[in-house]
């Protein structure tokens, strides 16, 4: 039975999200599954709270600080000494972890966890090999690192970026994104509304903002649906958020559109769906995808979510509204041109990839298969 060492981390819930459908993946091979959370972990338990609690909140009050420290982190080599051993952090206890285990393999959904894994075979420690899994739709210096065994991305852009960033091309397999197994499982859009109390007589939009709603913009969405003259229903799932779910029921009272909390039936809810608003997330964008879904992304954060709405745009499967007053005049002109909608769902059909997952679990085996060349 092989033994896998899955690293992941708390920021956002892309990452433990992929995590959890790798290890189930990986189970349902035989293999013995490890999920660690690097920072709670093998870092502090401390500091992963204060950090993470420091990321969300720059993330709601001083979004511009993180956009200038993601390009900053773009900027700079993931190993470099401006980086103060950030990428490193976790390493020591991370060698203690892998000596214990001795895993067959180490997959991580993490830029941290993985530039430590590289570190350690910098300082010549005999390591399994790595894969490293990367959750957003970008190359950023801070997931690139030298001893990475394998990268599995999620599209052909983002190949193309990493090589040229220098990684060779042969360490670089285009996967998808990991998704939840009922994703790649059809399901009846006349059912799923059925099941949602939805009419099949005007187009539903479904407006998300991640399991955090308050770092979107929900509410100037369920302002632009109430806006849009044409018929539609609205679903806004607000998540954990009990404060702004009470705002937006107030918002939507008597409207077109329902406010519903945290739910895990996104793939019902995407398949009743005929257009998502939400902020770019990756593992959001993987599931519209997924689901062959059109998105309209608009809210999206500094950083990461920017770069993955400027890889929707270019794929062609989004539309990208600047202001409110874009966002009522896109969702009025998708709703008013099925046309456009089917457009979208074709750019979709040609770039998603609903068995990522298993494509993942199938390149960390495959590399289990022969000797591990190093630089």
């Amino acid at each position: 039975m092989k033994r896998v060492l899955i690293l992941t981390a708390s920021y956002g819930s892309g990452h433990n999200a992929a995590a959890r459908c790798l290890a189930r993946a990986f189970e349902r091979e035989r293999c013995a599954v490890t999920v660690v959370d690097h920072f709670g972990k093998l870092v502090s338990p401390l500091f992963e709270r204060a950090s993470r609690a420091l990321y969300y909140a720059m993330l709601r009050r001083a979004p511009l600080l993180w956009s200038i420290g993601y390009a900053l982190g773009d900027w700079m080599a993931s190993d470099s000494p401006l980086a103060l051993g950030v990428t490193r952090l976790g390493a020591r206890r991370l060698a203690a972890l892998l000596e214990s285990l001795w895993p067959d393999a180490v997959v991580t959904t993490h830029a941290t966890p993985a530039t430590a894994m590289s570190s350690l075979v910098a300082q010549g420690r005999r390591t399994p090999p790595h894969t490293s899994v990367v959750t957003d739709f970008v190359a950023h210096s801070q997931w690139i690192a030298r001893h990475i065994d394998c990268y599995c991305v999620a599209a052909d852009e983002v190949k193309h970026e990493f090589i040229a960033r220098g990684i060779p091309a042969q360490r670089i397999v285009v996967t998808g994104m990991p998704v939840r197994e009922e994703f790649a499982e059809p399901v009846d859009p006349a059912a799923a509304r059925a099941a949602l109390g939805l009419s099949d007589r005007a187009p539903v939009v479904l407006a998300m903002a991640g399991s955090r709603g308050s770092l979107g913009r929900l509410p100037d969405v369920a302002r632009a649906l109430d806006a849009v003259e044409r018929p539609l229903q609205g679903l806004l799932v607000c998540g954990h958020d009990r404060y702004l779910k009470r705002k937006l029921e107030r918002l939507t009272d008597g409207t077109r559109v329902r406010t519903l909390g945290y739910t895990d039936d996104v793939r019902r809810l995407m398949v009743a769906a005929d257009l998502l608003v939400t902020k770019a997330g990756g593992l959001t964008l993987a599931e519209a995808m997924a689901a062959e879904l059109p998105v309209l992304a608009y809210g999206s954060l500094p950083g990461q979510e920017r770069r993955n709405e400027r890889f929707a745009a270019r794929a062609g499967i989004g539309l990208v509204p600047r202001s409110y007053l874009e966002l009522v005049h896109l969702l009025d002109r998708a709703l008013g041109d099925p046309d456009l909608l089917e457009r979208l769902r074709a750019r979709i059909r040609r770039v998603r990839r609903p068995d990522a997952t298993q494509r993942i679990v199938a390149a960390v085996l495959k590399l289990l298969e022969r000797p591990v060349r190093r630089p």
